[in-house]
């Protein structure tokens, strides 16, 4: 993958009539004793943190999120005219891959010479893997690693200038991150309880990691309410495994997971995919260990 950077003309998606249309603005470039900022655009919040971490205080180098905060993963995600203007603007988009964005083709079409760079590319599960297309990457702390060094390694490539910084940064947030990742391996791996069922398929990659059994999901399909047989067919599993925990997360609505655990008497704990959440620094590693907390809990 290419990072170079042209500077011709751009072309700004404006909304006329009701629809999309393409319209040539000029290059802005500033003169060479002052060249413009690295404008750096992230598609959603696990990328906005790990990239507010490796640029830092960098000088030179903004960095924008493209989705709204309250968001969460992206499957049904629509642009809207402002998207497209922000990645009109942008030096670097950086995505998480695997079809996470899935407005992408839509946003390449309007902007075919789109700077991408692909965080979760060489991250994809094998077919045999439970995890086998499944794209949220960054809930697995050993992938998220991964996407933090590809991110940087992009950042050095489009800002030669300042990759000492962006790798430094990089490696100070892996080395804190590896900590907390070892913390969890060693306080998850004495477990006695790990058949588990989650909110929707995000845990994917981190269950595979730390050793858990997903036997059931309560939502199969992205932003559907479970039908009358699902629910039944997913309290005949808690009770048949005798599961100890239901977990939802915060992004989405809890109702069906309570009914479940009114016909069984399981506790409804939750589980943070870190797809929304403040934007500070810490705030993956916070995440990951209230996480951390509430497996402990409900699996002791």
């Amino acid at each position: 993958m290419s990072f170079s950077f042209s500077r011709s003309a751009c072309w700004v998606p404006l909304l006329l009539a009701g629809t999309l249309v393409a319209a040539p603005v000029a290059p802005t470039d500033t003169p060479a004793s002052a060249p413009h900022p690295l404008r750096v655009v992230t598609s959603f919040y696990p990328l906005q943190i790990a990239a507010l971490n490796i640029i830092g205080d960098t000088p030179g180098v903004t960095l924008r999120n493209l989705t709204p905060p309250l968001t969460g993963c992206l499957h049904d995600y629509q642009m809207s005219p402002a998207d497209l203007v922000a990645l009109a603007q942008a030096d670097l988009f950086i995505i998480n891959g695997g079809g996470m964005e899935a407005f992408l083709s839509q946003a390449t079409r309007q902007l075919p010479h789109l700077r991408i760079l692909n965080s979760g590319e060489g991250l994809e599960a094998p077919p045999t893997s439970p995890a086998a297309g499944n794209s949220h990457y960054w809930v697995s702390p050993a992938l998220h690693l991964r996407q933090i060094a590809r991110m940087a390694d992009g950042l050095a490539a489009a800002d030669p200038g300042h990759a000492a910084e962006f790798h430094r940064n990089a490696s100070n947030y892996s080395a804190r991150l590896s900590f907390l990742r070892d913390e969890m391996h060693a306080s998850l791996g004495g477990i006695k309880h790990r058949e588990i069922i989650t909110f929707h398929e995000a845990f994917a990659h981190f269950a595979l990691e730390f050793g858990l059994n997903i036997i059931a999901v309560i939502e199969p399909e992205n932003g559907s309410q479970p039908s009358a047989r699902e629910l039944s067919q997913t309290i005949d599993i808690v009770r048949s495994h005798h599961i100890q925990a239901l977990f939802i997360e915060p992004q989405y609505p809890a109702q069906a997971a309570q009914t479940i655990s009114r016909e069984t008497s399981v506790p409804v704990f939750t589980l943070d995919s870190c797809a929304t959440g403040s934007v500070t620094p810490d705030a993956y590693l916070n995440l990951m260990r209230a996480n951390l907390k509430t497996l402990r809990e409900a699996l002791k």
